[in-house]
């Protein structure tokens, strides 16, 4: 990755985005911003005094190209917290750089935000796990090669930040006791970030169970680096919305992740409402 490319999407280009963000939605610092994945971006309707910034109106942000990523920024108050949101993320494997992919954490922290919280849709590897379980996501491993920390070091990132705990455990906490207090079940797990566009192998299924993986996903990550070398504290969760494939037969399709991820999003829309109410 070049030096030009990283500078794209550094602390400046994040305070000119925020800039911009700020213009149209008021200058109150949101106290976290929440990244929503495939098929739950309808947390984006339960936000009061809500204000919209189409993505293409954000300097940096490039338009999503993925069904169940909308492409708009929402802010105000959620749960009686103020708040951002963006519906809809950065892939890598719609061609864009991991800084790109974690740029949002950057534009979340220039806003004033110090907790990141990101969701994601991802596939079942431990055999426990059903279609529709929401998993608090206890750690993470890379398995793409990438990192949107390559390059020259930027001003307020940590050059080598520390990972032993990229998901606060605090905040992971508080997710299970909002989660008990919602009456909505949560299990707890490690994710995987694979590349992808293409949906992993059987064999390659076999041996990410074999490492300690429970869930697997092509998202994520890169936004987690991104706000752990600034800093900020992260939860997250992911919505598990298949079985990856060979764990379960059945051939895997974008349009099942999108209908499970809609039947979990009154369980999962009630779990964040309550943990975002009892942030401090």
């Amino acid at each position: 990755m070049s030096t030009a490319t990283k500078g794209q999407y550094g602390r400046q280009a994040a305070a000119n985005a925020a800039a911009t963000i700020r213009n149209r939605i008021g200058t109150e610092h949101p106290l976290v911003g929440l990244v929503l994945g495939s098929g739950l971006s309808g947390l984006a309707d339960r936000f009061e005094d809500v204000r919209r910034v189409e993505y293409r109106d954000i300097p940096g942000f490039p338009v999503p190209t993925v069904v169940g990523h909308p492409g708009v920024l929402v802010a105000g108050t959620l749960a009686g917290r103020p708040a951002v949101a963006l519906a809809g993320r950065f892939h890598i494997y719609e061609g864009h750089d991991a800084a790109l992919a974690g740029f949002p954490a950057r534009v979340f922290a220039a806003l004033g935000a110090d907790i990141l919280f990101v969701s994601n849709a991802a596939g079942g590897i431990r055999r426990t796990l059903r279609p529709g379980d929401l998993m608090a996501i206890a750690d993470h491993v890379n398995l793409t090669g990438r990192n949107p920390l390559l390059g020259p070091v930027e001003a307020g990132d940590l050059r080598f930040p520390d990972m032993s705990q990229p998901y606060d455990a605090d905040l992971r906490a508080a997710l299970h006791q909002a989660g008990a207090r919602a009456g909505v079940a949560l299990v707890e797990g490690v994710y995987g970030w694979a590349l992808g566009p293409s949906y992993e192998t059987p064999t390659e299924v076999r041996m990410f169970e074999r490492l300690g993986l429970d869930a697997i996903g092509m998202s994520t990550v890169p936004e987690v680096i991104t706000a752990r070398a600034m800093g900020m504290r992260v939860a997250g969760v992911s919505c598990v919305t298949n079985l990856a494939c060979g764990i379960t037969n059945a051939p895997l399709k974008h349009e099942d992740v999108l209908a499970v991820g809609k039947e979990a999003a009154g369980r999962f829309e009630g779990l964040v409402l309550e943990w975002v109410r009892d942030l401090a």
